[in-house]
């Protein structure tokens, strides 16, 4: 028996998770979570990597008749639209964009693919295709707003040239705050001290623990909790918290739509650092965004996957097409949605 289905994957810095589903139905199964970042290389993000680990997560979620809750399994030939979210699309994309949806009809039969930056997923997960703003923040940062015409991004470009209010960010300042009360200069915190004395050991070697690393931003953004647990009682990290909930709002103000009346919403890890961090924020979002109604996200970027892909597969796409952030191979022989 065939059962028309979807698939969904979120790619990012953690790896990859995968949904299978029912078109029509509410009927899925997973996520399954692969543990391993897709690798990148001289053409952005690898294809064949990414293929290696996605195959046997698929059988192995479209292999039982359990998956779609019907008589008979489901056949792989079944999963005629797919929808892959991916970190770093915008920019480390080319080659996924040229060797993906071709991989994906050979090893599944997939018929329709749809290659949305994560931003995009994070937005469709946390708004939908309601007009507004979503900042998205784990260890970096990005917002990304629509008024369903076309996309707007701010900031999302790494620990070095931004991220601002990131979690990396974070926990930079935290640091930094601390090796200034190491060295006796203005401006450190001798609570901030203590803590990356207790995570990290002797701050003369602090430097070494940090610079060789491949993975620097996660180790700096695993600061970023004992800021906002110093943050109470601590003037210094209560400061850096405010100016992180000041770069996250001007990221917002950046992308909202200016007319009408937009929401905003907040995704991903960095909030649950809880009310040190988002009390400030929703100060700064009333100050810079008056006219947009706060919301809490309804999911998060995998969960946009998946009502992308239901919403594909049902012709009623509404989000707007965008070479960098959400492009659709179509059907052989009907051109691209977009």
């Amino acid at each position: 028996m065939t059962v028309p289905g979807f698939l969904a994957v979120d790619s990012g810095g953690s790896g990859l998770r995968v949904v299978v589903g029912e078109v029509g139905s509410g009927r899925t199964s997973g996520p399954l979570a692969s543990g391993e970042p897709v690798r990148t290389g001289a053409r952005g993000i690898d294809a064949g990597h990414f293929m290696e680990q996605l195959v046997p997560m698929v059988r192995a979620l479209t292999k039982v008749s359990e998956v779609l809750e019907v008589s008979e399994p489901a056949q792989l030939s079944d999963l005629g639209t797919a929808v892959i979210g991916a970190a770093g699309l915008a920019t480390l994309g080319d080659g996924l964009r040229e060797e993906l949806p071709g991989a994906l009809a050979r090893e599944f039969g997939v018929r329709t693919v749809a290659l949305a930056a994560d931003a995009v997923t994070a937005y469709a997960g946390a708004l939908g295709t309601r007009p507004g703003a979503v900042v998205a923040a784990g260890t970096g940062l990005i917002a990304i707003g629509t008024d369903l015409v076309g996309w707007r991004r701010a900031d999302g470009w790494g620990h070095l040239l931004g991220d601002c209010g990131g979690g990396a960010w974070i926990g930079r300042a935290g640091l930094e705050a601390a090796l200034r009360a190491y060295d006796g200069r203005d401006g450190g915190s001798a609570a901030l001290l203590t803590c990356a004395e207790e995570q990290f050991g002797a701050m003369a070697g602090l430097p070494g623990k940090v610079y060789p690393r491949s993975d620097r931003p996660a180790v700096l953004a695993a600061f970023a909790p004992r800021v906002a647990e110093c943050a109470p009682d601590d003037p210094v990290a209560a400061g850096i918290l405010r100016a992180a909930a000041r770069h996250m709002a001007e990221s917002a103000a950046a992308v909202c739509p200016a007319t009408g009346e937009p929401q905003v919403a907040l995704t991903g890890g960095l909030f649950k650092l809880g009310e040190p961090l988002l009390v400030p924020l929703h100060e700064e979002l009333a100050k810079r965004l008056p006219h947009a109604r706060p919301v809490a996200a309804e999911g998060d970027p995998l969960d946009g996957a998946v009502r992308i892909a239901r919403d594909l597969a049902a012709g009623a796409l509404a989000l707007p097409g965008d070479e960098l952030m959400l492009t659709v191979v179509a059907p052989k022989g009907r051109g691209d949605h977009f």
